[in-house]
């Protein structure tokens, strides 16, 4: 369902006032708030596909924080639910950060490890997980040579908060940056996401549902109405 009406935007200051509060006062995990935006990427994606993801071919480019940690999310709920994952850590699997390490060694269990790069032209829709709301100036190798090999392949691409290479505060795409079809951020929108110079980057705008509590927003002094009363994933534009 699309979001009637305004609903509050996030500064990136914001966003990590926000979860902090999560972590340090509230006591919900990181861990619980990545599973709850890898599994709604998922969703997204599934949903994006017609419905079904069996057979499908869906190709993953992982970062080393937590926004590829999401990515790791999403790769174990597809391919339990039928697809044919394949996943790229941008970077060697000893630099991931704690949280995104455990969701790497799950999927190592799972057996979808493999370090063999995805075909991306051949992919029914790409993931970008490869950087989230932290860029501070162009993405840098190996992530930029993903982000251009990403959008040279011709396909779909659903990133994850934000589209790799983009400013969330100002919107304005770095130097590569990711052209996405469609783009899944995650609690309330970023300021940057909604700019006019970045449409032709975020595409289509999708908010998830990771269980921020209302008093949380009420404590920075942002009102937020009950958006996820029908569904965690909603269309904001």
């Amino acid at each position: 369902m699309d979001i009637s009406g305004d609903i509050p935007v996030l500064t990136t200051p914001q966003m990590v006032e926000v979860d902090r509060l999560m972590i340090e006062e509230y006591q919900i995990e990181l861990i619980q708030m990545m599973e709850n935006a890898g599994r709604n990427l998922a969703e997204l994606a599934r949903r994006d596909l017609g419905g079904l993801v069996v057979g499908k071919s869906i190709a993953l480019l992982c970062g080393a924080g937590n926004n590829g940690g999401g990515g790791l999310v999403a790769a174990r709920h597809l391919h339990n639910w039928g697809a044919n994952v394949s996943l790229i850590l941008a970077f060697d699997s000893s630099r991931l950060k704690e949280i995104p390490a455990h969701q790497w060694r799950i999927l190592m269990q799972m057996g979808l490890d493999s370090n063999k790069e995805p075909d991306l032209p051949k992919a029914d829709l790409i993931l970008d997980a490869l950087i989230g709301y932290g860029l501070s100036g162009d993405p840098r190798q190996p992530v930029a040579g993903w982000i251009e090999k990403a959008n040279k392949a011709g396909r779909p691409i659903l990133a994850l908060d934000a589209p790799s290479g983009l400013d969330t505060t100002s919107g304005i795409p770095g130097n590569p940056c990711i052209k996405a079809a469609a783009t899944l951020t995650l609690a309330l929108p970023k300021m940057g996401l909604l700019t006019r110079e970045a449409k032709d980057y975020v595409g289509d705008l999708y908010l998830a549902d990771i269980s921020v509590p209302p008093g949380l927003y009420q404590h920075l002094g942002v009102e937020v109405p009950n958006l996820f009363e029908k569904d965690t994933i909603l269309k904001v534009c």
